[in-house]
């Protein structure tokens, strides 16, 4: 099963999944929008992730009139939200694994005198980064 983010369509595939011409995936990539792999030096080949990409701009611009410029801004915020929720989502593992480590040493002895602190699990360390420049 191959993954989102697999590059596996060339850019003629790509555009037709998507609705457009291959210019505009070429323009796309000059203006940082996708970042399609590479097969040697010419050969771009793209992801489902690069197509979703992609049917997302062309839905901003074309259904709802946002410019490029508006495109870029909306892109940035997404993927940075993406990448908070990928934080959190990790931070809240850890802090799981590290719950079920503390129960897993309770069972283990049942009889055993439990320290005070042992249920003071410590609060998931939540960064948030403030380095949206609009």
């Amino acid at each position: 099963m191959k993954s989102k983010n697999e590059p596996v369509y060339r850019i003629g595939v790509a555009a037709h999944l998507c609705g457009v011409h291959p210019q505009t995936l070429r323009a796309y990539e000059r203006m940082g929008f996708i970042r399609p792999s590479r097969e040697g030096e010419k050969n771009r080949l793209y992801s489902d992730e690069d197509v979703e990409r992609v049917r997302r701009i062309q839905r901003l611009t074309r259904d709802m009139g946002v410019n490029l410029a508006g495109v870029e801004v909306i892109l940035r915020l997404i993927d940075e939200l993406e990448a908070a929720r990928r934080d959190m989502e990790s931070q809240m593992s850890e802090y799981l694994q590290e719950m079920e480590r503390r129960m897993a040493s309770i069972m283990k002895n049942p009889t055993a005198p439990v320290p005070r602190d042992l249920f003071n699990l410590p609060v998931p360390r939540i960064v948030v980064k403030k380095n949206v420049d609009l």
